[in-house]
């Protein structure tokens, strides 16, 4: 848990995405540690079930004035911001939407944040930030060369939040995580997508028979078994992390990036040998084109995490990770039923 947890009680925070998977992890961390989470959601790929800990506020991030209503409603002392498109191969094939609802909707949530006097954010970028890396792990240096539109939207809000910082004191932290995955220890959230691209929940949905396989995106890649490599962070992790980004900017905190990850890396075959070992059940594998926007190798450097949230993942061993996932996989039925109720 976060330290100085005074710091945190009864504090309004306003978590745009908050129905979605990693900000509804986040709204239970910060009511937990005292904060009073408001979920800002168009529900348009979040859950209203998933938002247990705090107030609904449906909305867009691009809706000027439905900001502006819940801003001067809750007086929040801080942002977490969430709220956007997330998915690689989508931004490829739609580029146009990414940037509009990525980089103008932040740019309207930045701009209310300012006329309201809202000065604190931690803002969720990514790894994708970075492209194909030339040097692994990756640190916070490393330069910036998204492939892909999704990758893209999150930099050019990165370089809009800095502006702002100079031009209106914004001050802000930004989380680039690597790849979010497991779901809440205690089972009360998990990770439901529509339409799924993680690996982890499409391993698990295929060793359960609901698919026939599970397609595995490049096979020729220059990894040890010719498939991606990527750093799985565990969802509860991440969330523990913007509780302690928010601690550091309430403490004077600089500007600053921080990569979340945990300094391994596991490639997609492994991933699915630990899926079949831990769920008891075996994968039909389909071998399939690379998609495109897709390193072949993301590991993160979180070091600076370490040294400067006193950031320290609990959960995020590949064991835990995937244990925690067919929890939460075992128990949707009873997540969809609560949401077809509501």
């Amino acid at each position: 848990m976060p330290e100085e947890p005074q710091k945190l009680k009864d504090l309004p925070i306003l978590v745009t995405g908050g129905a979605g998977y990693i900000g509804s992890h986040t709204c239970k961390a910060l009511a937990q540690a005292g904060c009073i989470p408001i979920a800002y959601d168009n529900l348009s790929r979040g859950h209203r079930w998933a938002v247990k800990w705090g107030p609904l506020e449906e909305g867009n991030i691009s809706d000027r004035e439905r900001l502006d209503t819940v801003l001067d409603r809750y007086r929040p002392q801080a942002v977490m911001h969430f709220a956007a498109y997330a998915y690689v191969g989508e931004s490829v094939e739609d580029p146009g939407k990414y940037y509009r609802n990525n980089v103008v909707g932040s740019l309207t949530l930045l701009e209310a944040m300012r006329d309201h006097r809202v000065k604190t954010l931690v803002f969720s970028s990514t790894c994708a930030t970075y492209g194909i890396p030339s040097k692994i792990p990756i640190t916070e240096d490393h330069p910036q060369n998204p492939i892909n539109p999704y990758g893209a939207s999150k930099l050019m809000i990165e370089r809009i939040i800095n502006d702002f910082g100079q031009a209106h004191g914004t001050r802000a932290v930004f989380l680039r995580y690597f790849n979010a995955a497991g779901g809440d220890p205690a089972g009360e959230l998990g990770e439901d997508h529509d339409p799924e691209t993680h690996l982890i929940p499409l391993a698990i949905t295929a060793a359960s028979g609901h698919v026939p396989f599970l397609e595995i995106y490049g096979s020729d890649y220059p990894t040890p078994d010719g498939t991606a490599i990527r750093d799985y962070i565990h969802v509860t992790d991440l969330a523990e992390a913007h509780l302690q980004a928010l601690l550091y900017l309430l403490g004077g905190g600089e500007n600053t990036a921080f990569n979340l990850g945990t300094g391994h890396g596991y490639s997609v075959r492994q991933v699915i040998s630990a899926v079949e070992e831990i769920t008891g059940k075996a994968i039909s594998v389909k071998e399939v084109r690379r998609r495109p926007g897709d390193p072949p190798v993301l590991v993160a450097d979180s070091r600076c995490a370490s040294q400067l949230l006193k950031w320290h993942p609990r959960f995020s061993d590949l064991r835990t990770i995937i244990e925690t996932a067919w929890q939460w996989h075992k128990s949707r039925p009873v997540a969809m039923e609560l949401q077809s109720k509501k």
